[in-house]
């Protein structure tokens, strides 16, 4: 009503002065009859106002309209889902013949959009649709061509549906499928991180039938890498299931679970899991003894009692047993220092000991020190930090303990007070303590500097760290089936001031105690895989000489391959290789293992998609309401219909069987039109003539 009022126009009999004048000039009999009761009179006036009306000659203004060009947006699902089966083949053969229909018909043009989806974050078509429907003139109508699996499907009528001025434009939705498929997942509900080594993980998974009811019969199976499988538990889908997973060693435990097929599933991509179990050790003891109290035992107490799987024995000597003052014992220390308890009865109950600027000065005796050495050739880890006291009578050099320290320091110029940047040897380069150590930090190009070492007159095992000139500062051994450290200067802790920029205290210190206390990831001779852009990237550790270095990699399925590993230039000690993967066949398995030298690792292909895999049905049930709101139709492809592109008239049906419609637009032009008589003479006259005779027929009365 609106829109025709505002397009009257008046073209007036008379001029519109006479008019206003001649309809003021009514209303004065007008009052009079209202006041005198006289119908007859207000009949006669509103017939002469009627009359004046149609002299104004209101006139309706029709302006001419022309239709607008179309412009339709094409979304071409290529996520990773679409991968399965025949889906991208349909969708390709839709897409070619919707471009031929709309090069077909006039003034439509057709706006191509690929969304690649995946990368951890699903498919995401809205969003796409949105950004580029901001570019069309005059959206008509948007085709999908997907499975239906998208990840940021609106609540609302998304921006791109429609146009302009507000009104809605069809979203056709092309269905990559027959008809509504099925798939079969397996979830993992919960597992432990972190499993103390020889005992067992309670796993809790759930298979879920998607497309169908539940309660189906499916079989969990153990994917083992000889490609065999064995059935751990008969469960139904949609009902949870525990599984027990025993850990026998440190490190990373790889297990891969599978759920037997749905049958005429969508696919069986999603019907596996890997289980990562990290085994661990039960809580490391440690035993701290400072000789007199000094900076560095504050930065090896932080540093131990930050690791929550550490549990730390401190004790400090506050003075030899042959110092000689009237303070009382109970005076000097809350408890006595229990040497017999540690040293004798304890002694094989701690993981790692560590003497810190220790002078025994007969604080122990022979049989305790013999203790020492024997625990560590037993298999213990023992860590000397040296200072001033190693070159002073009744060091540890002169004890049994001696026997198993990887250097010696002579009594005379063993000291070494100058300004130095420890650094690494080519030997440190590729033993895993010091390998992965910043170079470059606050700082800058070089570690900050100690100023005091120790100087050595002989050295055995390996020298990690080193002055500018070469003297060892961190030496390392192994003595029987344990492992011995020694670190020849005091003044590691300037790196946690932050002397002239420090250094990588704390990461030194954690990888040297973890490597004496055995830690797999730090082992010298290891063996380590890992998969990345589709190729299988090998490395071997070894500190012994090996000469044709050769990797036995086992696929999935248990099928042998060989993959040559070379030296790497500069670093002593380390090999590397690299295979391309296959691409794999939805029903193998995940899990590679590599072995050499009599070491075994295992790699699990990673799930670059996991939000993606979720669900790999095509469907209509997430888009099928909007599609509904939007008037546009659904069609699947995989019945052989590809809808006919149809241009329809506004306000008709957007979609029927086979076709799509894009609606017509109209707009006006902005010069030219026609007007029309808003009140024909015919239609005002009835009415003048109708009132003028019930005013005489109200006169007669």
């Amino acid at each position: 009503m609106t829109d025709a009022l505002s397009s009257i126009i008046w073209a007036p009999f008379l001029p519109p002065w006479l008019l206003a004048a001649l309809a003021g000039l009514c209303l004065l009999p007008g009052l009079y009859g209202a006041l005198r009761g006289r119908r007859d009179v207000l009949w006669r006036v509103g017939a002469i106002l009627l009359g004046l009306l149609w002299l104004a000659n209101p006139r309706q203004i029709h302006p001419h309209m022309q239709t607008q060009p179309q412009d339709a947006l094409l979304v071409v699902d290529v996520s990773p889902s679409m991968d399965i089966g025949q889906r991208k083949a349909l969708v390709q053969q839709a897409r070619a013949q919707l471009l031929r229909q709309g090069r077909a018909l006039h003034d439509l043009t057709i706006h191509e959009l690929e969304v690649s989806g995946g990368h951890g974050q699903g498919t995401r078509l809205f969003d796409a649709m949105d950004h580029a429907a901001l570019s069309l003139n005059n959206p008509a109508g948007i085709f999908l061509l997907t499975d239906g699996m998208d990840h940021d499907i609106p609540d609302q009528l998304p921006p791109s549906l429609k146009d302009m001025t507000g009104r809605i434009i069809p979203l056709h939705l092309l269905l990559s499928a027959r008809g509504e498929e099925t798939d079969r997942r397996l979830r993992v509900l919960s597992a432990p991180p972190y499993v103390i080594i020889g005992q067992t993980a309670h796993i809790r998974v759930q298979v879920d039938d998607l497309g169908t009811p539940g309660g189906q019969p499916v079989d969990i199976l153990d994917h083992g890498p000889d490609g065999q499988t064995n059935i751990l538990a008969h469960t139904k889908s949609g009902q949870p299931v525990e599984l027990d997973v025993p850990v026998t060693h440190a490190g990373l435990t790889l297990k891969e679970l599978t759920a037997s097929p749905l049958p005429g599933e969508a696919s069986l991509r999603n019907n596996s899991t890997i289980i990562q179990l990290q085994g661990v050790r039960d809580r490391l003891r440690v035993l701290l003894v400072s000789g007199v109290p000094n900076q560095g035992a504050r930065v090896w107490r932080t540093l131990l009692k930050a690791d929550p799987s550490v549990d730390l024995v401190h004790f400090t000597i506050l003075r030899s047993p042959d110092t000689e003052d009237d303070t009382p014992l109970s005076d000097l220390a809350l408890i006595p220092f229990p040497t017999h308890e540690l040293f004798a009865q304890k002694i094989n109950s701690f993981d790692l000991i560590i003497l810190d600027g220790f002078r025994n000065q007969n604080i122990l005796p022979e049989s305790y020190l013999e203790n020492i050495a024997r625990y560590v050739r037993k298999g213990g880890g023992l860590l000397v930090v040296g200072g001033p006291e190693m070159t002073q009578p009744g060091t540890l050099q002169d004890t049994p303990v001696g026997a198993i320290l990887p250097a010696h320091v002579p009594s005379e110029q063993g000291i070494m007070t100058q300004p130095f940047s420890p650094r690494r040897t080519a030997l440190g380069l590729s033993h895993p303590v010091t390998q992965a150590l910043p170079e470059q930090g606050p700082w800058g190009k070089e570690w900050g500097p100690w100023y005091r070492a120790l100087r050595t007159d002989q050295t055995q095992g390996r020298t990690l760290l080193a002055t500018p000139s070469g003297a060892p500062l961190l030496v390392l051994d192994q003595k029987g089936q344990g492992r011995v450290a020694m670190l020849l200067s005091d003044q590691i802790w300037l790196w946690s001031r932050g002397e002239k920029g420090g250094g990588p205290q704390a990461e030194l210190l954690r990888r040297l105690s973890h490597w004496l206390m055995k830690e797999p990831e730090l082992e010298e001779n290891q063996l380590d895989a890992h998969i990345e852009q589709g190729q299988l990237h090998v490395s071997r550790t070894s500190l012994a000489p090996l000469a044709n270095v050769q990797a036995d990699i086992i696929d999935p399925d248990g099928h042998h391959a060989v993959l040559p590993l070379s030296p790497v230039p500069g670093r002593d000690g380390i090999w590397t290789g690299s295979l391309p993967l296959p691409s794999r066949p939805e029903q193998n398995g995940r899990i590679w293992t590599v072995q050499q030298g009599g070491l075994s690792t295992t790699v699990a292909l990673p799930e670059t998609n996991p939000l993606e895999d979720q669900d790999l049905r095509s469907t209509a049930t997430r888009m099928a309401s909007l599609v509904s709101r939007s008037g546009g139709g659904l069609f699947w492809l995989g019945t052989g219909t590809i809808p006919e592109i149809r241009q329809v008239a506004e306000g008709h049906p957007l979609h029927g069987t086979g076709w799509a419609g894009l609606p017509l637009h109209q707009s006006a032009l902005a010069a030219g039109g026609s007007s029309t008589a808003f009140l024909p003479g015919w239609l005002a006259l009835i009415p003048i003539l109708a009132m003028m005779g019930l005013g005489w027929w109200r006169e007669g009365r």
